[in-house]
């Protein structure tokens, strides 16, 4: 089709076409960061240690307390598993996270999130907490936070323990409890749900998010974590929590100037052309420039240069529904051509995303070292709306990866989806990891 012809001419004039992304020669890049960030030397991935290591068993019969801060609210239950690994969540409750509805102390926040929690501490000393907010683990599984996002208002928890504040507030309740408080992010939560729907026996396993933000961790082997004492951590693996979005992108001249649109230029430049809080504004960005080279006709060039701003939600609005009303549909009017050419373009950047996603997740199999047999594939628990929801998202990513990863590198993966991820790795991290 002439439409068709005409969007990826002018993504290819940029830089951004899908096509454009050449996979092998990135994904070697993200592996060598992912080597240097490992030995703890200049890196745009973090490579965080968890501490927390992936085991075959999962105790049955045993009561853990499961917290989950992230966002604006903070959950807690209890979480059982019996013989099969069937998981049982009761005593279930939802409150505002401490400190996103205005600003709180250090004894503030922790006696909060205490309080949501003391109606279980007679349950159970076992506690996993999905803390999701950018953390540093240590060797006794605790974290100690470095910093909260925007709708978090705690700047005196910042450097402070979670753990050993929460367990001293606890044994202030239950003096005889001996606490063990294990706290992971939500991507190493995610990886080790993935073990519940275990239907074989997996020789691997990846956590993926792709939401808001984007993250994956993996298990590594604790001798090429070079930046950690080996006499700190007794296993032989752990799970390492790898920032992705972080990587550093030197991608085309439209994407350095959408950075330059953003709060942090210089930073997560993977996470702001593939995530769902920077997805829509790419998109948007990219159809402002097309506009303004009159790709289109004048009135839905102009039309579409006096949109301001434009959600994830919204761009993909057009892409699930074309023919129902969206902001870009109006912007179109009836204009099939131009409603067909801003689709083309919309969805190339959404295979471009999922080609890059597909290098994020190749380079995590590859480094793992697992999946080399079929029958033991590496089990990829995926989550996040943005990828699950968005229109063909995950379709394309899953199609790269079986070309590049399945057969060019000779990997093999089973992706899948757990519901509650993130309520039951932390279960399964606090019941293995005591």
């Amino acid at each position: 089709m002439l439409f068709s012809r005409s969007a990826d001419s002018f993504l290819m004039s940029h830089g951004i076409h899908p096509e454009q992304v050449d996979m092998d020669l990135l994904c070697r890049r993200f592996l060598h960061e992912m080597h240097e960030g490992l030995r703890g030397d200049p890196s745009s991935l973090a490579m965080l240690p968890t501490f927390v290591s992936v085991k075959d068993t999962i105790p049955s019969g045993e009561p853990v307390i499961v917290l989950d801060a992230g966002g604006t609210n903070f959950r807690s239950c209890l979480v059982t598993f019996d013989d099969e690994g069937k998981s049982y969540i009761s005593s279930y409750s939802k409150q505002p996270m401490p400190g996103s509805k205005g600003l709180l102390s250090k004894d503030e926040f922790f006696h909060e999130l205490a309080s949501y929690t003391l109606p279980l501490i007679k349950e159970s000393a076992t506690v996993g907490f999905c803390f999701s907010y950018p953390t540093e683990s240590t060797p006794g599984r605790d974290g100690r936070v470095l910093h909260f996002s925007k709708e978090v208002q705690a700047p005196d928890v910042v450097g402070e323990l979670v753990g050993e504040n929460l367990k001293h507030l606890f044994l202030q309740h239950q003096p005889e409890g001996r606490w063990t408080i294990t706290i992971l992010n939500d991507t190493a939560a995610t990886l080790l749900a993935g073990k519940i729907a275990a239907r074989k026996h997996y020789s691997g396993y990846i956590g993926f998010i792709l939401g808001t933000g984007t993250n994956t961790s993996y298990v590594e082997s604790c001798e090429a974590i070079g930046k950690i004492d080996r006499l700190s951590f007794s296993g032989a693996n752990q799970i390492v929590n790898v920032e992705s979005g972080g990587f550093f992108l030197g991608l085309s001249d439209l994407d350095r100037q959408f950075y330059d649109t953003t709060k942090h230029p210089e930073s997560y430049h993977f996470e702001k052309v593939v995530s769902g809080a920077y997805l829509g504004p790419y998109v948007l960005f990219v159809l402002h420039q097309a506009a303004r080279e009159g790709l289109f006709c004048e009135e839905t060039c102009r039309s579409i240069l006096e949109i301001k701003t434009m959600s994830t939600i919204e761009m993909d609005d057009l892409l699930h529904t074309p023919d129902v009303p969206s902001v870009l549909h109006h912007a179109c009017g009836e204009n099939l051509m131009d409603r067909s050419l801003v689709y083309q373009i919309a969805d190339r950047l959404i295979e471009r995303a999922a080609r890059l996603s597909a290098v994020n997740l190749s380079a995590a199999v590859l480094k793992s070292g697992a999946g080399g047999d079929p029958s033991r594939p590496v089990c990829i628990n995926a989550d996040g709306t943005t990828f699950l929801k968005t229109h063909h998202l995950k379709k394309y990513t899953e199609e790269y990866l079986r070309e590049y990863l399945v057969e060019q590198h000779g990997r093999f993966y089973e992706m899948i989806h757990v519901d509650n991820a993130p309520v039951l790795g932390a279960a399964i991290a606090g019941l293995q990891n005591r």
